[in-house]
């Protein structure tokens, strides 16, 4: 048979003592680990698996070797939900400022540019769909969320109190602050805002919510790995869940981006070696 085959008869007495190459072993290991991860976390497509996989367990694999475990087992990420918008414009907006970020989503350090919105969130309770809002400042430098606030109404001291708790914790920050056009930044209060802290405020385009992309960008991935396909049944659920992914964003989410680091590791180490 190895004769007809052409396969050496020592390959032969290998394969009969260990039918399966040092390779297959070895993608076997790494997929249990891939599918205790996505167990996990299901909302991890291959490229995050294989960044954690090599940030935190010590693995040393690439993108195309998890690709290949993740479509033999069937393993694939949460779907990616369309986004949903609770901009609401004012009607006598008094202060409108130019998109002066101009799409540059980077900044050489951290508090030099910081982008804000408003996102809406739903959950029950006795029988009536009621609502949140939650309230952030995303840092362009390490994509940490600066400080957030989530209360029940979209209105303007949910904004304000975003940015005074900002403040608190970056009292030497003047950075450039981003937003849309929605009623909360185009009012007196938060311009007085702005100029007491020496800000320079910069505004999307109508109509053009990339203006203010990565933001946007967090909705998303915070909206698909933490909200979507769940259902909360209280005020204090929905809460404390936001929360945790907040702190878990910050602290423990890897990205690429960022050199595999999470928001605060990056931040960190600019913090250290200045």
């Amino acid at each position: 048979m190895c004769r007809k085959l052409g396969v050496a008869r020592s390959a032969y007495c290998r394969w009969k003592k260990s039918p399966k190459s040092l390779n297959e072993l070895e993608n076997s290991r790494l997929a249990d680990l891939v599918e205790k991860m996505h167990t996990e976390h299901p909302d991890m497509g291959y490229r995050r698996i294989c960044d954690e996989l090599n940030a935190r367990c010590g693995e040393h694999v690439n993108d195309k070797r998890i690709l290949r475990i993740c479509r033999m087992r069937k393993i694939q990420s949460s779907i990616k939900w369309k986004p949903g918008c609770c901009t609401r414009a004012g009607k006598d907006a008094k202060h409108i400022q130019d998109n002066i970020l101009n799409r540059e989503f980077s900044a050489e350090q951290p508090d030099q540019k910081w982008l804000t919105d408003v996102s809406e969130f739903k959950y029950s309770a006795n029988g009536e769909t009621r609502k949140l809002y939650l309230s952030a400042i995303l840092d362009l430098y390490d994509r940490r969320i600066v400080a957030y606030r989530i209360d029940d109404r979209n209105d303007n001291p949910i904004v304000m109190d975003t940015f005074k708790e900002a403040f608190l914790k970056e009292p030497d920050a003047h950075p450039l602050c981003h937003s849309d056009r929605g009623f909360q930044y185009t009012g007196p209060q938060f311009y007085m805002l702005m100029q007491s802290h020496g800000c320079i405020h910069s505004m999307s385009r109508v109509a053009h919510c990339i203006d203010n992309g990565p933001m946007e960008g967090f909705w998303g991935i915070l909206k698909r790995e933490m909200y979507y396909d769940k259902k909360f049944d209280s005020r204090d659920s929905l809460i404390s869940s936001i929360k945790d992914y907040v702190e878990y964003y910050n602290v423990k989410r890897i990205q690429r981006k960022l050199h595999r680091m999470s928001p605060m590791e990056y931040h960190d180490k600019y913090i250290s070696a200045a």
